[in-house]
């Protein structure tokens, strides 16, 4: 499986969940600290991935919204 950069965010947003509820439930400061560290490398790494993916799309600014056509307007 190729790892695109919605992965990443994916990732990247779990992580953050999981670091939340450890902060509720009072995990002890150094799991905490080193997951966030490891979180912000990810981020960084994540912002890079969406950057430089290789997205195509045949779409144009001209084709206008999906879910909202240019003839309603």
């Amino acid at each position: 499986m190729k790892n695109n950069g919605i992965t990443y965010l994916i990732i990247t947003s779990l992580l953050l969940v999981v670091i939340t509820s450890m902060v509720y439930f009072n995990i002890n400061f150094p799991v905490i600290f080193y997951l966030t560290c490891i979180g912000q490398i990810l981020l960084i790494y994540t912002v890079y991935k969406v950057l430089t993916d290789s997205y195509k799309t045949k779409k144009t600014f001209d084709d206008w919204y999906e879910d909202y056509p240019d003839e309603v307007n």
